[in-house]
C-alpha cells in the first residue's frame, strides 16, 4: 500500500466512475509511483458489485514469488500457456502470473486492454499519443506499446466486436510535464478526438492539487494525463498508508449494516 485517501463526494473528473457519493482510493504497487506501475483501487461506499465488460483484460506480472504465494494460500491458478498462470481477483479481474524470477525494475510487465479495431487503436496510441510499438501481431490481433523500455507496457488486443465497459469504469494514467497538458488538449481538439475532461485542477484534502486532461480513445478507454510536478508531491509514499486503509476498512460497517436489515448493497 503506497497511500490511501478518503473523499466525501464524487470526483469532478469522475475518478471514481459516474458515482457521486463517498468513496476512497488506495494506490498499490511494488514501489514508489514516480518509477513504478501502480494500481488505483477505488471503492464506492454502498456499491455492492459491478458488472464487468471486456474492456480490461488483465495485468501480467513476472514473479515466481506471486505464483508461490498463490499456491501457498490455495488461490486457484490456471496454467494458460507454459509457465503463465491465470488468477482471478475478487470482483473478477484477471491477473497473469509468469513463473520467472521477479523483474528488478518492476514486476508489472503489461496491462491488456480490449479493442474493436487493432489498426485504429494502434494509430491512436502510437500516432497521436506517441507510444512506441514494441510488437505487432496481425494474426493474433494484438500489439504491445510503451513509452520507455523500462516501463510497464500497454497491450491492445482485438476482442472481435464492440468493447463493453461494464459499470466499473477504470482508466489508464500517465504523468508528464505540466507544460505539455495544454498541447495534448489542443492536439486532440485539432484531430477532433474525444476530450472527456478539459484541463482541470483536482484537489486531494491535505495534499497537492494536480492538473489533468482526460481523453477517450476510439473504444472509449479513458486516458488521464497528469502534471508531473504536483503529482510527484501528491504521490509520495505515505508511511501511514497501511494504517489509514485498515482504519477505513474497520470503520466501514456497510456490509454488516445491510446484512442486519436483510438488504443487499446496490449493484452498479
Amino acid at each position: 500500500v503506497l497511500r490511501h485517501e478518503e473523499f466525501e463526494e464524487g470526483c469532478k473528473a469522475s475518478c471514481n466512475g459516474p458515482y457521486d457519493g463517498k468513496w476512497s482510493k488506495t494506490m498499490v504497487g511494488y514501489g514508489p509511483e514516480d518509477n513504478h506501475f501502480v494500481a488505483e483501487l477505488t471503492y464506492n461506499y454502498g456499491i455492492g458489485e459491478y458488472r464487468l465488460g471486456n474492456d480490461f483484460l488483465g495485468i501480467t506480472l513476472v514473479s515466481s514469488q506471486a505464483v508461490s504465494n498463490a499456491r501457498k494460500l490455495g488461490w486457484p491458478l490456471k496454467e494458460v500457456t507454459s509457465g503463465v498462470f491465470e488468477a482471478e481477483a475478487p470482483g473478477g479481474y484477471k491477473f497473469y502470473l509468469e513463473d520467472k524470477e521477479q523483474l528488478k525494475q518492476d514486476p508489472v510487465w503489461k496491462v491488456t486492454l480490449g479493442v474493436s479495431n487493432l489498426q485504429k487503436s494502434v494509430s491512436y496510441w502510437s500516432g497521436l499519443l506517441g507510444m512506441k510499438i514494441y510488437e505487432k501481431d496481425e494474426e493474433k490481433q494484438r500489439a504491445l506499446l510503451g513509452y520507455a523500455d523500462n516501463q510497464c507496457k500497454l497491450e491492445l488486443k482485438a476482442v472481435g466486436g464492440a468493447v463493453d465497459h461494464g459499470t466499473a469504469f477504470g482508466r489508464i494514467a500517465f504523468s508528464c510535464a505540466k507544460d505539455e497538458l495544454p498541447g495534448i488538449e489542443a492536439l486532440m481538439k485539432k484531430e477532433k478526438q474525444k476530450i472527456l475532461t478539459p484541463l482541470v485542477s483536482l484537489d486531494t484534502p491535505g495534499k497537492a492539487t494536480v492538473q489533468v486532461v482526460i481523453l477517450a480513445d476510439p473504444d472509449g478507454h479513458e486516458i488521464c494525463f497528469v502534471g508531473d510536478e504536483a503529482f510527484r508531491e501528491l504521490s509520495k509514499v505515505d508511511p501511514d498508508g497501511d494504517k489509514l486503509l485498515d482504519d477505513a476498512m474497520a470503520a466501514d460497517n456497510s456490509d454488516k449494516w445491510f446484512a442486519e436489515r436483510n438488504m443487499k448493497k446496490v449493484s452498479a
